[in-house]
């Protein structure tokens, strides 16, 4: 058994982070009702890379990556029949799902606090960029946010980049994912707290809380020293980074001082570990130019596999710097099952990358591809709301599905 069978979840969502959240449940066998606007859907559906089959029929990888797993129906929730259907669905439901701009829910008349009057025990999870829970409302709460203005205005891009070029971003909707992440890991614990007060609740995610809490170094270190960590060179430990080989790039780290001698073995410095001048992460960074010098000409020689072995060897912690045929290629991810084939409709068998979380007692299963656009409707509405064909033909008609 999957720990949530038995869950019923609407996601109500566009784009990543609400669809990466019901992802997750549905991956732990949450049943996943994904409801979209008529004809459009959601708008990931329009992004790249967009793949044609031999047909000529086309289909959307952004789409792919958030959405397996889930039944797929359209609602017009701006029409009263749309509204009506959609208070059916959370009468026999647990779980919303929704990461729309703040307003929408309550200027639709589908607000938390009219849902939980029908379902007092429902569940509904809103990520938004910069939260909306009374009590908690800061300047910022109507604004629209994309991954790439929290990553900004949370510090993470300030980090990344050339020391004296600009801020960069990091090349991941991390703003999404782990909102989405942090919504799943909220619905999961009120579905515990649920079990105990038979009462439902409001879970409020925002994408600015999250970067700002994964920002915690610079944070941390600004509020301890009054100092900024920015770009460029490290402050407080080295070696760190990407060093250049003859192939490419490794990444390295020396956190402490025990690994700091182990490189110096390797380097066939040993003299560099017994100098004062370098015994600690800050004076390292401090006196990179001394030392970089000698790391870089110990590599210029040497291929990425030959640096790894030799470095870990000694037990110096480093990784070679890999794009995505490497990781497709590597035999740890493969052994760690982290690509999943799946039999898309359209694509036909395609592999994706699988959920990470691996639980003794709970398998990893064979996913179900992602839903085409109002796939489940005529299904969702016959099974779970007993409308006949007449009423779900006439829905049709009147563009409410």
């Amino acid at each position: 058994m999957r720990p949530l069978e038995g869950i019923r979840v609407l996601g109500f969502e566009n784009q990543v982070a609400g669809p990466y959240c019901t992802m997750m449940l549905a991956e732990q066998g949450a049943e996943v009702i994904k409801i979209e606007t008529p004809g459009t859907g959601d708008s990931a559906r329009e992004m790249g890379p967009i793949v044609k089959n031999a047909k000529g029929e086309k289909q959307s990888g952004y789409y792919l990556r958030f959405n397996r797993n889930k039944k797929g129906i359209t609602l017009d929730i701006r029409k009263d029949k749309g509204k009506e259907i959609f208070k059916d669905l959370v009468k026999v439901s647990d779980v919303i799902v929704e990461n729309f701009r703040p307003g929408l829910m309550e200027k639709s008349g589908l607000a938390y606090n009219i849902l939980s009057e029908i379902n007092p025990r429902l569940i509904y999870a809103a990520i938004s960029g910069f939260g909306q829970l009374k009590g908690y409302e800061g300047p910022y709460k109507d604004r629209t946010a994309f991954d790439m203005v929290v990553q900004a205005m949370g510090g993470l891009m300030n980090n990344v980049g050339e020391e004296n070029g600009p801020p960069n971003w990091l090349g991941i909707a991390l703003g999404d994912i782990y909102s989405g992440v942090m919504a799943a890991y909220g619905i999961t614990l009120a579905l515990i707290t649920r079990g105990k007060t038979g009462k439902g609740q409001f879970i409020d995610v925002s994408m600015y809380d999250n970067i700002i809490s994964l920002n915690e170094r610079a944070l941390t270190f600004f509020s301890l020293t009054g100092g900024i960590l920015s770009r460029g060179r490290d402050k407080l430990v080295y070696p760190i980074g990407p060093f250049k080989v003859k192939d490419g790039y490794i990444a390295m780290i020396i956190p402490i001082e025990s690994i700091w001698q182990r490189l110096c073995k390797v380097l066939g410095r040993e003299d560099l570990g017994k100098d004062e001048r370098y015994n600690s992460g800050p004076k390292r960074a401090a006196n990179i130019d001394d030392l970089q010098p000698v790391i870089e000409n110990w590599l210029k020689d040497k291929t990425k596999a030959e640096a790894e072995a030799l470095l870990l060897k000694e037990g110096v912690p480093v990784g070679q710097v890999q794009n995505a045929r490497d990781i497709f290629e590597c035999p740890h991810a493969k052994a760690r099952n982290m690509f999943v084939d799946i039999n898309d409709p359209i694509l036909g068998n395609i592999k994706m990358v699988n959920m990470p979380l691996k639980m003794s007692d709970v398998p990893q299963s064979k996913p179900k591809p992602a839903p085409l656009l109002g796939q489940h409707t005529e299904e969702v509405l016959s099974t779970l709301l007993k409308y006949s064909k007449g009423d779900i033909e006439k829905l049709k008609s009147e563009g409410v599905i």
